[in-house]
């Protein structure tokens, strides 16, 4: 763990409660997982965990990461949308959620201006207050990506994820293997 200090106020999601809220400049924090462009903080002067979109990079002395990965510049707009989700993680679990096996469905439709795609999605439990910011950061990503115009991520419970819908690779990452 990394220990930072935080430059100037920056909104943060709690972890797993899911609500947001202001962590004060010169806060000391130490980062627990830097993955698809977001940071997840411990503060013990707040009492837990809490997670920083890419965005606040700059709060704890680190770049933003805003460059779309380089598998979501070429293919088709599936794959596209498919590299962006693998770019989503529960601040929690140092694997995306698709090799966590969350994503249940993803499809894509062609609409005036532009294309939608709509996803499904699950949580590793029903009561994860992180669901609602998960979900807005597939959403924000997906629509990162060109000609889309609409996305929408929603979160369903059928059927209920256990471990063994993780993918090889999502193991190998959480030494499952």
């Amino acid at each position: 763990m990394e220990r930072v200090e935080l430059s100037r106020d920056v909104e943060a999601v709690a972890i797993p409660a899911g609500y947001t809220m202001t962590i004060e400049a010169g806060t000391e924090a130490f980062v627990t997982q830097a993955l698809g462009g977001s940071f997840t903080l411990r503060v013990p002067a707040y009492g837990g965990l809490f997670r920083i979109a890419g965005r606040d990079a700059d709060a704890i002395g680190k770049t933003p990461a805003d460059a779309l990965p380089a598998e979501a510049l070429g293919g088709t707009l599936e794959e596209q949308a498919w590299a962006m989700l693998r770019t989503c993680y529960d601040p929690e679990i140092p694997v995306n959620i698709v090799d966590l096996g969350l994503v249940y469905d993803m499809r894509i439709s062609e609409e005036a201006g532009g294309s939608r795609i709509d996803v499904k999605m699950t949580l590793t439990a029903p009561g994860c207050g992180m669901g609602g910011a998960i979900a807005a950061d597939a959403r924000l990503k997906l629509l990162g990506l060109p000609g889309v115009q609409d996305a929408n991520v929603e979160i369903v419970w059928d059927p209920p994820w256990n471990p063994q819908m993780i993918s090889p690779e999502g193991r190998e990452r959480l030494g499952m293997a």
